[in-house]
């Protein structure tokens, strides 16, 4: 939405409901009266504080908590807008811009001397000028509100992809399925699902979330790839997108990659599957959230995991944690990234469940849950049953890949 300028038709914009959202415009253009469509405690006013520091301290300790935050303060050359997309960025939220572009005349009669002439059309100048820039400076989204357009059009908060605290469950979150189909219907049995071909009814309430990884060293990721599609299709199941996911949804876009660990063989059976069949996985692939924020934000699911202050973010910083874990950046002896133990350091309140990092049974700590118990590799398939806390697992019906090294010994609740 870089730069857009409304019609004569358009009535309502849309704003993410957790972001950064600065209302830009010369005094007197209406920047007090449009912040009447936002609540009084998320609208931060620059004549209200003592100083610079003291709005950013105000604003930044908003959006650490995780709400909406809307800052009107001079902004009209993008060296005063600078420091809001940055701290945006610092707090993994999006920088909005909202461009009040009143007419000089009213500008000029509203200044009431208070700025001269010649100060209206400086400062309308520079606004003017600069506003085909805001992408470049770090504004995800900018709105360009011109005379009438200002005081007509309302305002709808678009809630993240990643937000859903709106589901309570329960839920039967699933660790990585990695191409084990017979192992994942099984699973499904076990939990109380009833498979009849492709199609999958789950038990009275409950709803099946996946983490990530389903496609990739096991014997039939396109199988399981129809199935987790279906589930997600009827309502039956979540899914967020975990790393082997998102590398075969960039070799589906044409992207270069390399065909290692399975995805090879995963291409191979999408090639024999057809183009329809690989357009549809390519479409969901692309469709599914980084991480979910579910049951009043009372549980995360991420696949490679989440530390708190990550939760229901959707920057690029999030998105990458959640797909591959705490990365040093480094490769060990066996040319794997080296990773963080993220979950050790972890104090929040949700419960994050996740996998990408195979064990040998779940591995509890505090209160994080891995469910990556290794099927592919001859361990088993596990989920965990919310909000009773229960794990349950199908031991794998082969070793479909070899591992890379024996897998770590799980760690069970406390």
């Amino acid at each position: 939405m870089h730069g857009v300028t409304l019609t004569a038709a358009t009535d309502v914009i849309e704003l993410p409901a957790l972001a950064l959202v600065l209302l830009v415009g010369v005094p007197g253009s209406g920047r007090g009266a449009f912040a009447r469509h936002f609540a009084p405690d998320e609208v931060f006013d620059a004549r209200a504080f003592p100083d610079a520091d003291a709005l950013r301290a105000a604003v930044a300790a908003r959006l650490a908590a995780g709400e909406l935050a809307v800052v009107i303060a001079p902004a009209v050359r993008p060296l005063d807008r600078a420091p809001w997309s940055a701290l945006a960025r610092e707090h993994d939220v999006k920088a909005v811009a909202v461009l009040l572009d009143e007419d000089r005349a009213v500008l000029e009669a509203r200044a009431g001397g208070a700025l001269s002439r010649e100060e209206v059309i400086a400062q309308v100048s520079e606004l003017r000028r600069t506003a085909g820039g805001l992408r470049a400076e770090g504004f995800r989204q900018a709105w360009h509100l011109r005379g009438e357009q200002i005081g007509r059009v309302g305002v709808r908060r678009v809630p993240l992809r990643v937000d859903r605290r709106d589901l309570h469950g329960p839920f039967d979150l699933i660790g990585d399925v990695h191409g084990c189909l017979e192992e994942l219907r099984d699973l499904l049995t076990r939990l109380g699902y009833i498979l009849d071909g492709e199609s999958v009814t789950p038990p009275a309430g409950r709803t099946a979330v996946f983490l990530g990884d389903l496609t990739d060293r096991g014997p039939d990721s396109a199988g399981v790839l129809r199935l987790v599609m279906g589930m997600v299709a009827s309502g039956a199941a979540l899914c967020v997108t975990g790393n082997h996911d998102e590398k075969l949804l960039r070799a589906l876009s044409g992207k270069a990659v390399k065909a290692l660990h399975g995805l090879d063989v995963t291409l191979a059976e999408l090639q024999a599957a057809g183009a329809a069949f690989q357009e549809q996985v390519r479409t969901f692939l692309e469709g599914l959230p980084a991480h979910l924020m579910l049951d009043g934000g009372r549980l995360i699911a991420a696949h490679g995991g989440l530390p708190a202050h990550l939760h229901g973010r959707g920057s690029g910083r999030a998105r990458s944690f959640a797909l591959y874990g705490d990365t040093t950046g480094e490769r060990d002896e066996l040319g794997l990234p080296v990773r963080r133990d993220w979950a050790a350091e972890y104090a929040g309140t949700p419960l994050v469940a996740y996998g990408h990092t195979p064990h040998a049974a779940p591995r509890w700590v505090g209160n994080t849950v891995n469910l990556d118990t290794g099927c592919a590799f001859g361990g088993a398939l596990t989920a965990l049953r919310y909000p009773e806390r229960e794990t349950l697992s199908v031991p794998a019906r082969a070793v479909y890949a070899p591992p890379p090294r024996p897998l770590p010994l799980g760690q069970p609740q406390e």
